[in-house]
């Protein structure tokens, strides 16, 4: 990893930030002695986010059958693993801001990817639907990070996009010294996430893995990967839709055990459900 970046980012001071409620609810859940009770309250502290929460778990993505409408009822129906997700998920949306085109575009992209990597891991059953989720939210986080800390340099990558038709990825290294990924594993890094997120994060373009490589690491990354891929073939955040890819030829679908017929049907349910819970999440 680029050291000179890595120095850069956590020593940087005027970065954004997971709001204090979602940092209290992940250590209150991993110490092990919380109740829902307490967990409400510490959601409550932030009106934006307990509205958000609340929306956000009536949701089909979710499944509840009833409409919830308290806090502490969306802790006991939900979980605490659900929960931590949720309350990320909620918190995270004030990263995107100022919320212009780009960084719709961007939000769209990333809860697509979390939506689309909760259902492919509901799928597979290879990584807990939580864990792929975040992946699949946080997966591009490094955009965003690039866009705070240079608006105009970041624009510059996107117009080599539009105008001249380059993919992000090339477009990046002839503006940038490093990668997106590279700054996304260091900004969940900085935020004290786990260290499997942080490598799927790193590695959601890269699957040249080690034959010794942790498989639960190599099925998140690929998990991640996949969720990324699409999004792009569905259009979700982007320009438009990439028709030419491939996706049965891609590593994660391969390393996943997808075939053309499995992919077809995953491809159908994620558009059903991006369209049906997009507006819980704008």
């Amino acid at each position: 990893m680029n050291r000179e970046l890595e120095v850069m980012i956590m020593t940087a001071s005027d970065l954004p930030t997971i709001p204090v409620v979602a940092t209290k609810v992940m250590q209150l859940i991993e110490s092990e002695s919380a109740t829902a009770e307490e967990l409400a309250k510490v959601v409550a502290s932030d009106p934006a986010v307990a509205a958000r929460v609340l929306k956000i778990s009536n949701s089909s993505f979710y499944g509840c059958q009833r409409q919830i409408q308290t806090l502490s009822h969306a802790i006991v129906v939900l979980g605490f693993g659900t929960l931590k997700s949720l309350v990320v998920a909620a918190s995270v949306k004030q990263v995107y801001q100022p919320y212009g085109l780009t960084e719709k575009m961007l939000w769209e992209h990333s809860f697509g990817a979390g939506l689309a990597a909760r259902i492919i891991a509901k799928e597979t059953r290879v990584v807990n639907e939580e864990e792929a989720f975040l992946g699949g939210l946080f997966h591009d986080i490094g955009k965003i990070i690039m866009n705070t800390m240079d608006h105009a340099q970041f624009q510059d990558v996107m117009q080599r996009c539009y105008n001249d038709g380059l993919s992000f990825e090339d477009a990046e290294q002839r503006v940038y010294s490093y990668t997106h990924s590279e700054v996304g594993g260091l900004v969940i890094k900085k935020w004290n996430f786990p260290d499997m997120l942080m490598h799927a994060v790193l590695n959601h373009h890269l699957f040249d893995f080690a034959e010794d490589e942790d498989t639960v690491q190599v099925s998140l990354t690929c998990v991640v990967g996949l969720a990324d891929m699409l999004c792009h073939k569905v259009g979700i955040g982007i320009r438009e839709p990439d028709d030419e890819l491939d996706l049965v030829q891609t590593v994660p679908a391969q390393r996943l055990g997808f075939n053309e017929q499995r992919l077809e049907t995953l491809l159908d349910r994620f558009r059903a459900a991006y369209e049906k819970d997009k507006s819980f999440f704008s």
